[in-house]
């Protein structure tokens, strides 16, 4: 079988980990951006759907590859939605963690326990090319809550904060295995799967 190479409009090696993986099986190559010297477009859209587009089609365009790409970001109820598409740049910076973790608590310290709930979003596109019109468009969503202080040592961004209630623990207490079945990321690669 032929295997096709397909851009992965990131430079997050460990998006790229996770989707070669998953892609491998369809006869996928995955190829992150980076290796091609591109850098992401800026995400003027108004949903996690229309940023992971924008950064496909211009992956796809600048290599001339299938693209995937990926948007994600914490959803809180309480705060009308934020962070969400501003998750990783939340309090400013660009993929400050620590910093976004501290805004978030803040913004939730006088919220009640029982109107903490959240939800990971995950939204993966898949173009054949850069105009394609049919986009293959997977979400995946995962619910929990926001801690009043952070717990685990494992994952990034927000994962300390988040409790997961089936698993009675914060995401960032979950073993890396564990977390790839039941995340956002996991949950939309699902979607992509039966999509392919």
């Amino acid at each position: 079988m032929e295997r096709t190479k397909v851009v992965l409009a990131t430079g997050n090696q460990g998006k790229v980990k996770e989707m070669a993986d998953v892609l491998a099986e369809f006869g996928f190559d995955v190829v992150a951006q980076s290796e091609f010297g591109i850098q992401s477009p800026e995400e003027t859209g108004l949903t996690f759907v229309e940023n992971a587009l924008l950064k496909a089609r211009y992956a796809s365009k600048m290599t001339g590859l299938p693209a995937i790409a990926d948007d994600s970001g914490l959803s809180v109820e309480a705060l009308n939605g934020a962070p969400g598409l501003y998750s990783a740049r939340y309090a400013g910076v660009e993929g400050d963690d620590v910093a976004n973790r501290l805004k978030l608590l803040a913004e939730m310290k006088d919220v009640p326990q029982n109107q903490r709930q959240a939800k990971f979003v995950s939204c993966i596109v898949f173009l054949q090319h850069e105009t394609d019109p049919t986009p293959k468009i997977a979400l995946g969503e995962c619910f929990g809550e926001i801690l009043e202080e952070e717990r685990g040592e494992n994952g990034f961004g927000y994962d300390s904060l988040f409790f997961y209630p089936p698993k009675n623990c914060s995401f960032a207490e979950l073993d890396t295995a564990e977390k790839k079945q039941i995340s956002h990321r996991a949950i939309a690669l699902n979607v992509l799967k039966q999509l392919l």
